[in-house]
């Protein structure tokens, strides 16, 4: 769905934040979607992906970029201490230790969180008849973030996508929402897939706090 421009807004807020001579990290990488757009629009001097998931992690080697792609844990990173200048932490879980390890003391890291609209759409479809599952709150995610980093930005980031045809069904594949839903609910959406999402995500970039440098 990354190829169908559905992120492309976010994606260019994320460029945005970084120079020309950045050392990224993609935390939690899956396929490399993310990192390998990024990277068209901001060209990154060193970049390395991982996955606890080795078959995103082997899809992530067939992206047009230079990157290195890893499997890796999440709570034992295999880096060097102060190795990069930026950690990207796109839809993926945190371990701030870590992350304050690895970070140059001028580093930076760029968390991207799901807010209450973020794919309404496709929660509404989903459970007609369960209006409180239409909306939730990470509100725990932003404040962990903003106790375990420093001069912490929030931006809010909103839009209404229209998917291409060709992708209508590809929405439903990737959503984790599906697995819990009816087979009715499903076959019905399959047959009739939805026109227009919603993006709505909170762009969270913090700073290395001082007590780590």
């Amino acid at each position: 769905m990354i190829q169908s421009g559905m992120y492309q807004p976010l994606i260019e807020q994320l460029a945005k934040h970084l120079p020309s001579d950045a050392t990224v990290l993609d935390v939690g990488c899956g396929e490399g979607s993310f990192l390998a757009a990024i990277d068209q629009l901001q060209p990154l001097k060193q970049a390395i992906g991982f996955d606890i998931a080795k078959e995103g992690v082997y899809a992530a080697t067939e992206q047009p970029m230079q990157a290195f792609w890893c499997v890796a844990d999440l709570t034992n990173l295999p880096f060097a201490d102060q190795q990069f200048s930026t950690i990207l932490n796109i839809f993926s879980p945190s371990h701030y230790q870590e992350f304050q390890r690895v970070l140059a003391d001028d580093g930076m890291v760029l968390k991207v969180v799901p807010q209450s609209g973020y794919l309404k759409e496709l929660r509404q479809a989903f459970y007609p008849d369960q209006p409180e599952k239409h909306h939730y709150s990470n509100e725990r995610v932003v404040d962990k973030f903003m106790e375990s980093m420093a001069s912490v930005e929030r931006q809010r980031v909103t839009y209404e996508f229209t998917i291409p045809e060709e992708n209508r069904r590809d929405l439903l594949a990737m959503s984790p929402l599906e697995w819990q839903v009816a087979k009715e609910i499903k076959e019905a959406l399959m047959e009739e897939p939805l026109r227009k999402i919603t993006i709505d995500v909170e762009l969270l970039k913090g700073n290395k706090r001082k007590r780590f440098q």
